[in-house]
C-alpha cells in the first residue's frame, strides 16, 4: 500500500525584508516516518518548521498538512500536531502533574496524567516540579506534552542538545515508541548520527534551500559512489558506544 503524504510543501518562500531566508522548498511528509530536517545555523529550517506549525507567516508558497491548507484552516491545524515548547514555555514552579493538568485545560482534553508519565519514564517525578528535574528529564516532559492533544504529527526541535550520552539515547527510544504509536514525527537535529539512527529520511537545507534529501542510508550510499573515502579507517564503533559501554544505559538522574 502506498504511503500517504501527510504534509506537503510546495515553492514556500519567507522573505524578512530583502533577505530571502526559505528560497522556494518543496517537500513532502509520509504519514508514520520520522523526518529530519537538518542544516546549519540560519539555513532555514527553524522558519520552515514555525510556518508548517502556524507559528510564522509565509510570504508565498503552498502547505498542505493532513489535508488542510495552512492559508484557509491553520487553526485546524493546531488541532493535528504537536509541538515542543523549550524549557522557558512551562511554570517552573508547578510540579508535573500539575503542568499536565494545565496543558490537558488548554487543550479541551481528558489525559491520565500517570499514564502520560510513565510513558515518558516519569511516574517517579510526578511531583517534582520542572525546575528541579535534570536537562534529560526535562527534555523527556517536553515531548511528553506534544502528546496530550493525541496529535498526529509533532515536531521536535533539537531534543537532544545538550544532553549526556544515556539520556540522549533513552530520548532516541522515546521518539522511536511515539512513531510505533502511529504519530508522524518531524525532528531538527545538529547530530548527524542521531538523524541516521532516528530518521527514515532527511532534508538537507543550506541556505534556503534543499540540497538533498533521502534516506540516512541512499545519501551515504550516493557519498560512497562519487570516490569518497574517509582519510582513516571508520571503526564499527565509536567514543559513544564505549562509554555506554562502560557506564550502562540506565538514566542517572537526579
Amino acid at each position: 500500500m502506498e504511503a500517504k503524504k501527510i504534509i506537503s510543501v510546495r515553492n514556500l518562500v519567507k522573505n524578512y525584508g530583502q533577505f530571502q531566508a526559505v528560497k522556494g522548498i518543496s517537500f513532502d511528509v509520509m504519514e508514520g516516518e520520522i523526518f529530519g530536517l537538518l542544516g546549519p545555523n540560519g539555513a532555514g529550517k527553524s522558519t520552515t518548521l514555525e510556518i508548517i506549525e502556524t507559528l510564522r507567516e509565509k510570504t508565498s508558497g503552498e502547505v498542505i498538512v493532513d489535508g488542510l491548507d495552512l492559508d484557509k484552516s491553520p487553526n485546524e491545524i493546531k488541532k493535528v500536531i504537536g509541538v515542543q515548547l523549550q524549557s522557558s514555555g512551562y511554570y517552573p514552579g508547578l510540579n508535573l502533574v500539575q503542568l499536565v493538568e494545565l496543558f490537558c485545560g488548554l487543550y479541551n482534553r481528558k489525559v491520565e496524567p500517570m499514564g502520560l508519565l510513565d510513558m515518558v519514564n516519569l511516574r517517579d517525578k510526578a511531583k517534582a516540579k520542572f525546575k528541579d528535574l535534570s536537562g534529560g528529564q526535562k527534555q523527556r516532559f517536553s515531548v511528553a506534552t506534544t502528546l496530550i492533544n493525541e496529535p498526529r504529527i509533532i515536531f521536535l526541535d533539537e531534543p537532544t542538545t545538550g544532553l549526556d550520552p544515556q539520556a540522549r539515547r533513552s530520548l532516541w527510544e522515546l521518539v522511536k515508541n511515539i512513531r510505533a504509536r502511529g504519530t508522524t514525527v518531524i525532528i531538527t537535529t545538529h547530530y548527524m548520527d542521531e538523524a541516521e539512527y532516528l530518521c527514515d529520511r532527511v532534508a538537507i537545507i543550506d541556505s534556503g534551500k534543499i540540497v538533498a534529501l533521502d534516506s540516512p542510508d541512499q545519501m551515504i550510499d550516493k557519498l560512497l559512489a562519487t570516490g569518497f573515502e574517509r582519510p582513516r579507517e571508520v571503526k564499527k564503533a565509536n567514543l559513544e558506544d564505549v562509554f555506554i559501554k562502560l557506564t550502562g544505559h540506565s538514566l542517572r538522574e537526579e
